[in-house]
């Protein structure tokens, strides 16, 4: 079976058993306007067999990644193959030096690259992703990748079985970079829409994860709501993550006010980025869906 390829921040492989009970009996389209690491598309993918199928993510580096493990799956095991046994080969000094130089290429080719290194950039955006700091996805503000090096001694950077089978069940999924509003007209009444967006920090310094140049402000997350609202409205199934802001005040109804019309489940996870270690432990999140009251 299927599992990310990457590591992504607010992955939801832990909250697997949470989201399944949302999923209906049966799923003809389903759409993930907020794709990231993929766990739910990898779980249900690998348990239906959609007609049809978008994902989408504002993060053009990601997607470009998933269309080459989709399109080039020989060409990226072959990449981090080399890129594997390269890194076994040295010292963890010469594997921090050899991180660096190729977070300069990555943010090199992320500038300057063209359509014919994209393979190229996409084996480097996994390699990063397995050596950086909690595989982390941050850019600065001029969209340059600024995640430190994690001290990894041995790796998995290819892990060829999971790379095909993520490749084969890519082969049915159409992949949009953009605004998640872009999937608007993909989403009908037959519709299943998982949606996980960038999450609303718990505290003002919290919003160090960002993956993109773009922020997601509260004014982001209303339009969201919005956007939420409008599809459930074309009787589309949809099923949201986010933050829960009682986690650090009782009395912030952002969410619950926002989502008044829907079923709001909280639900136990791990934080597991804060860079204080014993600020990591279970939090509740919550999952959003008009589930309930589609059957």
């Amino acid at each position: 079976m299927a599992k990310p390829f990457i590591k992504w921040v607010g992955g939801k492989s832990q909250l697997l058993d949470e989201i399944r009970e949302k999923y209906p009996q049966k799923i003809e389209k389903y759409c993930e306007p907020f794709v990231g690491g993929g766990a739910v598309l990898f779980d249900l993918l690998s348990k239906y067999k959609p007609k049809e199928v978008l994902i989408n993510d504002i993060n053009n580096e990601l997607i470009n990644t998933y269309l080459q493990i989709k399109n080039n799956c020989d060409g990226i095991i072959n990449q981090l193959s080399q890129i594997q046994t390269l890194y076994k080969s040295h010292s963890l000094e010469e594997n921090k030096e050899y991180f660096y130089e190729e977070r300069q290429r990555y943010n090199d080719l992320k500038v300057n690259g063209n359509d014919a290194e994209n393979l190229e950039k996409a084996a480097l955006f996994i390699f990063l992703n397995k050596t950086c700091f909690n595989g982390l996805y941050r850019v600065n503000s001029k969209g340059l990748f600024n995640v430190p090096f994690n001290n990894a001694k041995n790796p998995l950077l290819c892990d060829e079985e999971n790379l095909r089978s993520c490749s084969e069940l890519l082969q049915n999924v159409d992949m949009k970079v953009g605004d998640y509003k872009e999937c608007k007209d993909f989403i009908d009444s037959n519709t299943f829409v998982y949606i996980d967006p960038p999450y609303r920090p718990l505290t003002p310094t919290a919003a160090f994860t960002s993956y993109s140049e773009n922020g997601f402000t509260d004014k982001e997350q209303i339009e969201l709501g919005n956007f939420i609202t409008e599809i459930s409205n074309k009787g589309a199934m949809v099923v949201a993550s986010n933050s829960d802001p009682k986690n650090s005040d009782i009395n912030d109804d952002f969410f619950d006010n926002l989502y008044s019309k829907f079923e709001i489940e909280r639900v136990s996870a791990s934080r597991m980025i804060n860079s204080n270690a014993k600020k990591r432990g279970a939090i509740n999140e919550l999952l959003i869906s008009n589930i309930a009251s589609v059957f």
